[in-house]
């Protein structure tokens, strides 16, 4: 389909549309859609378009490597990253790529479903009925014992207080720097911002080369993440690096623990405010489980619980933008785009657009019923990404999502105090405030 670009909102001198950009993101892609479906702005001094419809998104997700370069995401990314696979581009990519992949297979994934469900029933047993809590940090630190002892295995057990933190810092300095005009400034700058992240990602990077010393030093070949990429082995028989075995750890943990913990609180905060839904997923559970355990062979009997996770990735998507920018002779729609244009795609304004899904502000899991997931287009719900380019964790995700929220939800009811929470845009996007509730019993 062919669409000429429109123009956006009103521009400023050098700094284009960031102001608007920076005060609110969400609300400014949500503004951009309603101009159109592929509208011209300008991110800083940037030239960009912002893409609405599924079969542009599409274009964008599949031409990363071959239509589009990926985007510089700002020296805090890139800080917090390194050289993994999310960042990396052109051969770099496609052998870290090969290297990872295995890793995050099915098969795999499925050896990870047992401690998915162990860990999260020791935080059920830690809960009581009256019980106030916070879901986020619930949910962050359970996510964060899955992510350590499926990467690291027992390497990192008790120290995930060391670990947490640093990430903390780590996720909200690239937001920061995303929104504001620091994105534009050079490596060398330093601002007190840029000063915490350096000295949480040393904490990050200590902790990673402490585990890894360790691993190899003893010589031990473990069922974890980290076992696999040091086992890993490109087509010249050469393993990765400690730098690139750093890098790729620390995006897996970010994957396996930021994501999913993100995607839980929300899914806590849309069951409370829809009885209907909860009570339908007691039902389920109490059918299918009977009060055991959930187990990998389980998901299939699952449907209800797994369309809640996908419908609360699509109300509040953990990854919330998709960039890449034209290269020489590249097209969009039919249509020649200018060389270093940046392509623009956001998962919020997408997964809220009424053309794809009725009533988008509602929280609907039957929108995802097997006779109705054909009514959604192609490229319409993108939380993982698309193309070859779509997160390598996904799968991980989905399990880990559905399994911890089946085993909480068996046993309570997390009533979140009234009123609304919106979203803050960080690395993922975020309860803005603390997300306090009171345990209930789940029958």
């Amino acid at each position: 389909m062919t669409t000429v670009p429109v123009p956006g909102p009103r521009q400023f001198p050098l700094l284009g549309n960031l102001p608007a950009f920076a005060r609110d993101p969400l609300g400014f892609f949500t503004r951009l859609r309603g101009h159109g479906d592929l509208v011209e702005w300008k991110f800083g001094p940037q030239r960009a378009l912002f893409l609405s419809r599924p079969e542009h998104i599409g274009e964008l997700l599949t031409g990363i490597e071959s239509e589009y370069r990926h985007p510089e995401l700002g020296w805090a990314f890139k800080l917090v990253l390194g050289e993994g696979v999310v960042t990396s581009e052109g051969p770099a990519w496609r052998r870290k790529r090969a290297l990872v992949q295995p890793a995050v297979r099915p098969r795999q994934v499925r050896g990870y479903a047992e401690t998915m469900t162990d860990c999260a029933a020791t935080v059920a047993r830690g809960w009581r009925p009256g019980q106030r809590v916070d879901v986020r940090d619930e949910m962050l630190g359970l996510t964060q014992r899955i992510a350590v002892r499926t990467l690291f295995g027992a390497d990192t057990a008790g120290r995930e207080s060391t670990i947490g933190p640093a990430m903390d810092i780590a996720q909200r300095a690239i937001g920061d720097e995303f929104r504001g005009v620091t994105f534009f400034l050079p490596p060398w700058v330093s601002t007190p911002g840029r000063q915490r992240l350096k000295r949480a990602v040393a904490v990050i990077d200590r902790e990673v080369a402490r585990v890894t010393e360790q691993r190899r030093r003893l010589g031990e070949d473990r069922d974890d993440l980290l076992s696999r990429l040091l086992a890993a082995r490109d087509e010249q028989g050469q393993p990765l690096t400690d730098k690139e075995i750093r890098d790729e750890a620390v995006t897996l943990y970010i994957g396996g623990h930021e994501t999913t913990g993100t995607t839980l609180t929300w899914a806590w905060y849309l069951l409370s405010r829809n009885p209907g839904a909860r009570s339908r997923l007691t039902r389920e559970l109490t059918d299918v489980l009977g009060g055991r355990a959930p187990g990998h062979d389980d998901l299939g009997q699952l449907p209800w619980t797994e369309q809640i996770i996908k419908e609360t990735l699509r109300l509040y998507p953990p990854v919330w933008l998709m960039t890449g920018i034209a290269k020489e002779h590249s097209t969009l729609g039919g249509r020649p785009v200018a060389e270093g244009t940046g392509l623009w795609s956001s998962q919020w304004s997408a997964h809220r657009d009424a053309r794809w899904f009725p009533d988008p502000d509602a929280f609907r899991p039957e929108r995802w019923d097997a006779d109705a997931a054909a009514a959604v287009p192609d490229h319409a719900w993108f939380p993982f990404g698309g193309g070859s380019r779509a997160c390598l964790g996904a799968r991980f995700a989905m399990v880990e999502a559905v399994l911890v929220l089946a085993t909480l939800a068996q046993r309570f009811h997390v009533d979140i105090d009234t009123g609304d929470i919106p979203p803050r845009t960080g690395l993922t996007l975020q309860p803005a405030r603390p997300v306090r509730a009171t345990l209930k019993p789940a029958a």
